[in-house]
C-alpha cells in the first residue's frame, strides 16, 4: 500500500518537473536526480507517523513545481518570454531581473 503511494507520489513529481522544465535537458536531468536522491533517503522509513507527512511533502512539491514554476526562454531579440499557462492562473510571478539571468548564466 505505502510502495504504492510512494512510487505515485515520485511519479507525479517526475512528470511536474517534465512539464515545467520541458526543453531544458540540465533541468530535467538535475530535477529527476535530486527527486531520486530525497526518495532513495527515505527508502527504509517504516515509522506510521513519517510516512504519511513524507507522501505530503511530496504531494505539495509536486503542486508548487506545476504551478509556481514557470522557465523564461531566450528569445530572438536576446530578451527573456514567460508564457504562463493555466495551472498558473491567479498566481504572481516573480521576473528575474536581466542581471540575474547573466549572474546565473556565467556561474552555471
Amino acid at each position: 500500500m505505502v510502495t504504492g503511494e510512494a512510487l505515485i507520489a515520485y511519479r507525479a513529481l517526475l512528470r511536474a518537473t517534465r512539464k515545467s522544465f520541458a526543453g531544458d535537458a540540465e533541468m530535467l536531468k538535475a530535477s529527476a536526480s535530486e527527486i531520486r536522491k530525497k526518495f532513495e533517503e527515505n527508502r527504509r522509513v517504516v515509522s506510521g507517523s513519517d510516512i504519511p507527512s513524507l507522501l505530503e511533502e511530496a504531494r505539495e512539491a509536486t503542486q508548487f513545481i506545476s504551478t509556481m514554476i514557470v522557465q523564461a526562454k531566450l528569445n530572438e531579440r536576446g530578451g527573456y518570454e514567460v508564457k504562463a499557462s493555466q495551472e498558473h492562473a491567479g498566481a504572481t510571478l516573480e521576473l528575474p531581473t536581466e542581471e540575474m539571468l547573466r549572474t546565473k548564466s556565467v556561474v552555471s
